[in-house]
């Protein structure tokens, strides 16, 4: 139990999850559970690429796991699961942009502040390339 303040006064609020696991049913829930796991294989072994979906596609008919709708849908399963690929790589790609600027942006200060030397950047900031420590070092060191 969590207390929460609402419109100034303190209230008990009551938070519950639910976690669902495999279980012997033969329902659609448990069928999607064992696909995700079989999903989650194919990725470990081929990685985000095509042949890990129809992979899982293809075993789990073989299991009779969501066989009817995978039999009518298959494509779309391909199409929709390979465009979740597409956004997890964006997004992975986005976070690294960001990470990446706001290193180069600590060096900078850090430099700028004499904390660390253009010999300790790539120490400090192992993902900034040899090309903006270089760039960074024409902008924070003098010319002799």
């Amino acid at each position: 139990m969590s207390k929460e303040f609402f419109g100034g006064a303190e209230i008990d609020i009551d938070i519950k999850a639910k976690v669902i696991y495999e279980s012997d049913k033969d329902d659609i829930i448990n069928q999607y559970i064992i696909f995700c796991k079989v999903y989650n294989e194919q990725i470990k072994l081929h990685g985000m690429t095509k042949q890990a979906v129809t992979e899982t596609i293809c075993i789990c008919k073989d299991r009779n796991i969501l066989r009817e709708y995978l039999e009518s849908r298959e494509k779309e399963v391909v199409t929709i699961m390979m465009s979740l690929f597409d956004e997890e790589q964006i997004m992975k790609s986005f976070v690294r942009s960001e990470k990446y600027d706001l290193a180069r942006e600590k060096a900078a200060l850090m430099l700028r502040k004499g904390k660390i030397t253009v010999d300790e950047i790539s120490e400090y900031f192992p993902e900034l390339l040899e090309s903006d420590i270089q760039e960074l070092e024409a902008e924070f060191v003098p010319l002799a």
